[in-house]
């Protein structure tokens, strides 16, 4: 009988469809390799099998010993799928820009879950590879798979899915593109299908604001692929080109590969499609259709995402493009000028300065220099707040709450709506503008009435 002993058992195999609607006019055909049948619907169910399986050979994993792992999500999903079967208890440390339904999951599995910070450097003790790693020195009989250092993460992949990929093209496969977070995935396949033939191209599809990409680490939204330092796992010479995406291409080809093929992706399976459509046209523009295929990997379901790449509404709220249209002026015609904001370790002074220059009445906190990403934008300062505060107090001990985001595609009546004074308590002083993910302004009264902001 065709009966799994284990949910393990069902990890890998996963299969290869033509993507034949978002490759309309494109000769060369584009094949997506659905990791989202897997257990845990990931990608990383397939590492988080091999790590746990070598640590309990090596006796690092005790039995009813306690896993510790930063993830932005499916690692830990993987990782709790196996604890689940094997008894092990499970702390995972996330970022604040994983999704919320993504926690949710990771605790429906039994996991204990700890949110840090984003925008933040990866030394800092805030940052969810320091917290993950004070956990783990803290926490008796813990174990961390340390997915970004562990060779049996793109060792997995060495021997699973790039022998899939290569047995179920028939050998045919010319490019293999996918997103690299850890650098596992890609460094697994791309070693074993240069093996077979040296001929094969791996691409990389990743932020722009990536390393991988040549960027500074810098945040962006698309989550569980690029990174802001280089990863032990990542074999750089694997890897032939890499394509930049930006998280405004990425969700946009997320929902129209969701909404033409009916298959239900991510952000990042939405990152790795179009680099592989990338790939696809430049194979057209020179001839090399007949002989070529794509394959692309997607790492996981959007099901993940419904509260982020797939709700209109946060969509609009960041700038993004979406399904919905408006008529008349946009939030875009009330900008005018440079995004005004203040650094946490500015002073009272400066902000009250800042405030009186722009005629406003607060501004954003954020960290880092222009552009700013989102994840930057970490709170708010007030007149009103400050009164309590001397000159010389620095601004990160005044820090209030995140103000009202509007998107630039909103209708203009949008940020008059936000700023309303209805009579209660901690009514918006003033809203943020975003377009594709990045603050570009902040509005006060003013400029609901037709003034300018900053």
């Amino acid at each position: 009988m065709a009966i799994a002993d284990s949910v393990l058992d069902l990890v890998g195999q996963t299969p290869l469809v033509r993507l034949s609607r978002v490759t309309e006019g494109i000769a060369t055909p584009v094949v997506a390799k659905l990791e989202t049948t897997n257990p845990g619907g990931s990608v990383k169910d397939r590492a988080a099998v091999a790590m746990i399986d070598a640590a309990e050979a090596e006796g690092l994993l005790q039995p009813d010993g306690i896993i510790v792992e930063p993830t932005s999500g499916n690692t830990g999903v993987g990782l709790a799928v196996v604890a689940a079967q094997r008894g092990y208890r499970c702390i995972f440390v996330c970022t604040d820009k994983v999704a919320p339904e993504k926690v949710a999951l990771l605790r429906a599995y039994g996991a204990e879950v700890v949110v840090c910070p984003n925008a933040v450097e990866p030394e800092d003790p805030r940052s969810y590879y320091s917290t993950a790693e004070r956990l783990r020195t803290e926490t008796p009989g813990a174990f961390s798979p340390n997915q970004y250092a562990n060779p049996h993460n793109p060792l997995a992949h060495y021997e699973s899915t790039g022998p899939e990929v290569w047995s179920q093209t028939a050998g045919r496969v010319t490019h293999f593109v996918a997103g690299a977070g850890t650098g596992g995935t890609v460094s697994g396949v791309g070693r074993y299908l240069k093996e077979q033939n040296p001929d094969v191209q791996v691409v990389i599809a990743d932020p722009p604001e990536s390393v991988y990409a040549g960027g500074d680490g810098r945040p962006y939204l698309v989550e569980g692929i690029g990174e802001d330092f280089w990863p032990a796992t990542f074999d750089p010479g694997v890897v032939d080109r890499v394509i930049p995406v930006t998280d405004a291409e990425s969700f946009a080809v997320a929902r129209r590969v969701t909404q033409t093929e009916g298959l239900l992706i991510g952000g990042s399976g939405g990152t790795a499609v179009a680099g592989a459509l990338t790939v696809a046209r430049e194979l057209d523009a020179a001839g090399r259709a007949a002989e070529s295929l794509v394959v692309t990997l997607i790492p996981d379901s959007g099901r993940g995402y419904l509260s982020r790449v797939f709700d209109n509404e946060w969509m609009a709220q960041m700038g993004f493009e979406t399904d919905r249209t408006f008529d008349g002026a946009t939030v875009a015609d009330l900008v005018d000028g440079e995004f005004v904001y203040v650094r946490p370790d500015d002073s009272a002074a400066v902000a009250r300065q800042c405030m009186d220059q722009a005629g406003l009445r607060a501004v954003p906190v954020c960290t880092g220099d222009m552009p700013i990403a989102a994840a930057q934008v970490i709170g708010s300062v007030a007149q009103d707040g400050l009164l309590a505060f001397g000159d010389e107090v620095k601004v990160a001990d005044a820090v209030e709450a995140l103000l009202p985001a509007v998107g630039v595609g909103e209708p203009a009546g949008r940020v008059a709506e936000l700023l309303r004074d209805d009579g209660t308590l901690g009514a918006p002083l003033a809203v943020v503008v975003y377009d594709e993910g990045r603050p570009v302004a902040t509005l006060g009264p003013a400029a609901s009435q037709g003034g300018v902001g900053c």
